[in-house]
């Protein structure tokens, strides 16, 4: 697959995963596709060398691999690739139902650190999961997308706000609330979601109990600039790594052990059952290698290449970087380095990333905050310390991380694309 058709498969990627739920749903389709075969927790597993195979937890997060072909887990080890489902956004709340001046609104909460600016004046819909009682008085789940735009946040008028341009701070509970249209009285939130989902199809909702939804930008990905050096898109943190790594593993030709682990709730902290602090990775490999002498071995045996979007330099906003680490986009996959552990790289998975990168032939740069700025994160480091494994942290590097529409280069995810294949191919690291 070349550039650009993988940029348009990334974009469509995008465009079907507006929350976690369809982002896991698109990668277990394309697991599929590629041969994988679904394993469930619940369920005594059957292993076969070279065996592919994939988990989910949450329906948001997912666990894929291969087993090693010709040796065992101990001697091959895996190599493995890590990245989140989850994007800031808003989402609905429990009892959303709000109703004044005659406008109908839905109550929200700010899921993680978003920028908040720019869910202004965007064209919104809602998507998620909606967990219903069946016909059959069962508990049963249904994905949910209205699709088109169906709320919008309107800004204030500058005539009412006249330093909006010098300073604006913004009330998350009073000025986030979406306006859906105008009512006489306040609907129930729940009959319009079983509504909507007997339009969908499914017929077998007796009475919706519960959803986690979200509101979304629905414009689609888009590639900019005079050459289309630039994509454009909401949720490119982390959407772009679980794709990058899904095409790295589903088109990988090695005999060792592989892996794509896609955790949630990275962006509030990973401390779930599905997120990087939990234990789902640990409990997939405590099975795959029953042994705790040879599960030593393999992971010792074993590096993790955490994947997530890097900061690169911003033209207008250039002293927010260290003069020497400002990465730029369409120049190379990212090594994340912080003397504190915020990721979790280090000289030795450094060097190895160097090494993978040259034998790719892909630009490789470095990051580092400024040493009076405080330092994000990602799962790199919470799943280092939870199995115990070498680890770096990488990522493309991106403009506007947070906001509701965010850019990266179009050549950068197949840099890492490049790279990841080479980490699944190699022989030994």
């Amino acid at each position: 697959m070349d550039q650009h058709l993988f940029n348009q498969s990334l974009t469509e990627f995008l465009a079907s995963s507006p929350t976690p739920f369809h982002a896991v749903a698109q990668m277990a389709a394309r697991l599929s596709s590629a041969g994988f075969e679904r394993l469930n927790e619940s369920e005594a597993w059957q292993l076969a060398p070279g065996g592919r195979y994939w988990i989910t937890r949450n329906d948001s997060a997912i666990i894929a691999w291969r087993m090693p072909t010709r040796c065992t887990s101990a001697e091959s080890g895996f190599r493995m690739v890590g990245a989140h489902t989850d994007s800031p956004c808003l989402k609905v709340k429990p009892q959303p139902e709000l109703h004044r001046h005659g406008y109908l609104q839905l109550g929200v909460e700010v899921y993680g650190g978003a920028l908040l600016n720019p869910w202004f004046d965007r064209d919104l819909s809602i998507a998620g999961r909606v967990s219903y009682l069946s016909q059959r008085n069962e508990v049963a789940h249904a994905l949910l997308d209205f699709a088109q735009a169906v709320a919008v946040i309107p800004s204030l008028a500058i005539h009412l706000d006249r330093e909006a341009n010098q300073s604006r701070s913004i009330n998350a509970q009073t000025y986030l609330p979406p306006i859906l249209g105008q009512a006489d009285e306040k609907p129930d939130f729940k009959a319009l979601l079983h509504k909507r989902l007997e339009a969908d199809g499914v017929t077998d909702v007796r009475q919706v109990l519960d959803y986690e939804l979200f509101f979304y930008d629905t414009q689609p990905p888009q590639l900019i600039g005079l050459a289309n050096e630039f994509i454009t898109s909401a949720r490119l943190d982390n959407l772009l790594s679980c794709f990058v790594g899904l095409q790295a593993l589903t088109t990988i030709t090695t005999e060792h052990g592989a892996l794509l682990v896609c955790n949630d709730h990275e962006e509030v902290g990973s401390t779930s059952a599905s997120g990087a602090c939990g234990p789902m990775l640990k409990h997939m490999l405590e099975r795959v290698v029953p042994d705790a002498e040879e599960r030593g071995r393999a992971l010792a045996r074993s590096m993790l290449i955490s994947t997530d979007n890097a900061h690169g330099v911003h033209p207008n906003f250039s002293d927010r970087h260290d003069d020497n680490h400002g990465p730029r986009l369409n120049h190379g996959v990212v090594i994340k380095l912080n003397a504190n552990q915020r990721y979790a790289s280090n000289s030795e998975t450094s060097a190895i990333l160097h090494k993978l990168a040259a034998d790719a032939d892909v630009p490789v740069q470095a990051f580092v905050v400024r040493s009076d700025m405080a330092c994000g994160s990602t799962i790199g480091p919470l799943t280092a310390a939870e199995i115990g494994v070498r680890t770096i942290d990488v990522g493309v590097p991106q403009w506007a991380m947070h906001s509701i529409r965010e850019v990266a280069g179009t050549a950068d995810a197949f840099h890492l694309h490049r790279i990841l294949q080479r980490f699944f191919d190699t022989e030994r690291v």
